[in-house]
């Protein structure tokens, strides 16, 4: 959603995509095309950006080769999770076994009952949770 307005009269803001870095952004965004039913709205060599139907903020992944995945439930000395997505679902258990179908791996640590924790391919954290 844009800044409506700037009470320093300075200018207009609008969030247009949360980037993920990965070790390959193509695969990565395969497997968010396939779990969020977005589409490929641009692609380069290492970077591709998704957008759902109704628009909105979308997700772009950028290829880094010194990708380190984070860790979760965070350790101290590690590599920290610096965002996580969160994921509206209308079944956690169907949705859940879709996200493992299309290639997230359900986290062992799961710290609440109406929350499901999964790392999609490049081990970034997101938990899917009921509407």
């Amino acid at each position: 959603m844009a800044n409506e307005h700037d009470e320093a009269g300075g200018p207009r803001f609008s969030l247009a995509s949360v980037v993920l870095d990965c070790p390959d952004a193509h695969a990565l965004a395969d497997f968010y095309r396939r779990l969020l039913g977005w589409e490929v709205k641009y692609s380069e060599p290492d970077w591709v950006v998704l957008r759902g139907p109704a628009g909105g903020t979308g997700l772009s992944f950028q290829s880094e080769a010194g990708y380190e995945p984070p860790v979760w439930p965070e350790q101290a000395m590690v590599q920290q999770k610096m965002l996580h997505l969160d994921i509206r679902v209308d079944d956690l258990d169907t949705a859940g076994a879709y996200a493992v179908l299309v290639g997230a791996t359900q986290a062992e640590h799961q710290p609440q009952d109406d929350v499901r924790v999964f790392f999609d391919p490049a081990g970034h954290p997101f938990c899917l949770f009921l509407r």
